[in-house]
């Protein structure tokens, strides 16, 4: 099993002439979360911000950012592509995509054999804004695009979970005229998985309470996840992709720090702990981070890489992530060498 984690921003996947575009947005909002848990409207996330931030916000900084991001997603793909996964289960978070207020699952999986990356029509893409219109390519292709799922896998790891206490919402077909997420398409947009390996998409509601799981939950998911999947007769090779976040639409590095160390330091108490009035608004799309943390438990963390890109003087931005989570490798001994 191959893990890897990566942020799926807009912010990302336009070039850093936009970036001011991106702050004009969050200056019109007032619902910022900020490290206090609460929401702030801009003015008053200005008035408290660090002015330290202004060095962040230099053009050539936020150029350098952008490559390093590109650079990082490069390297994520590399190695995805080296791992030649027969399945990745993608944990991601839909955004009234395939659900709405018709009913948003806690926890959602599709048993059927076939997704629709669904574009949006062109009265939806006129109440998009301009930057993120421009970040498009990286979420949805121009046409309709079908992505294959592994519906005998998914169908196990429902009974599986289920078996071990999670309550499931199951679709074995796709609602008339929703497509899917973003979270799910990214894995082929910008990590170039082909097109004839199939998904499974763990869906899992970070955004919208009050049926939101929390971290201690997500973290126990992921554990049971990873023994559904082992569970599986020929399941082959599967990468488990933990799709979006870190921190935003403020940047709370100390928080994204702290989320960082304890999956280097496979800490579950800490996941487990996190506070739940910071995991909210885009921030909460950590959670996806912690179910893939405990799906890959038994492998070795890697860093990539970490990127607090800010791009307003109130600190908005996005805690940009890159991270793999690798298999242990025994190297045997040499032979006629001592045992160590």
């Amino acid at each position: 099993m191959l893990g890897v984690g990566s942020s799926h921003t807009p912010q990302m996947s336009t070039s850093a002439e936009f970036w001011a575009q991106h702050a004009a947005r969050d200056a019109a909002s007032r619902t910022l979360l900020g490290a206090d848990g609460c929401y702030h409207d801009y003015g008053e996330l200005l008035a408290g911000a660090d002015p330290a931030v202004a060095a962040e916000l230099e053009p050539a900084v936020w150029q350098e950012k952008f490559d390093r991001a590109q650079r990082r997603v490069g390297q994520l793909a590399a190695a995805l592509a080296d791992a030649r996964p027969d399945v990745v289960v993608v944990v991601g978070d839909d955004q009234r995509e395939l659900f709405g207020a018709d009913g948003t699952p806690a926890i959602g999986l599709f048993t059927g054999d076939q997704l629709w990356d669904l574009p949006p029509s062109h009265e939806q893409l006129a109440r998009v804004p301009k930057d993120v219109q421009a970040a498009g390519w990286a979420a949805h292709a121009g046409v309709p695009d079908p992505y294959p799922v592994d519906a005998a896998l998914s169908a196990h790891v429902a009974e599986r979970l289920t078996d071990d206490g999670f309550d499931l919402t199951v679709l074995s077909e796709q609602p008339e005229g929703r497509g899917l997420g973003h979270a799910f398409t990214f894995v082929r947009r910008r990590l170039g998985l082909a097109v004839e390996v199939p998904i499974v998409p763990v869906l899992l509601n970070t955004y919208f309470p009050p049926n939101v799981p929390g971290p201690d939950r997500c973290h126990r998911l992921g554990a049971a996840l990873a023994r559904a999947i082992a569970s599986f007769p020929g399941a082959g090779r599967v990468a488990v992709f933990a799709s979006g976040g870190l921190s935003h639409f403020v940047v709370l590095e100390e928080l994204d720090r702290a989320v960082l160390g304890a999956l280097a330091g496979g800490d579950a108490a800490t996941l487990g702990a996190l506070p739940r009035a910071l995991l909210r608004s885009g921030t909460s799309e950590t959670l996806n981070w912690i179910v893939a943390a405990g799906a890959c438990r038994e492998l070795r963390f890697e860093l990539v890489d970490y990127i607090p890109a800010y791009r307003s003087p109130a600190g908005t931005g996005v805690g940009m992530a890159f991270a793999l989570w690798h298999p242990h490798v025994v190297v045997p001994a040499r032979e006629g060498a001592s045992p160590r």
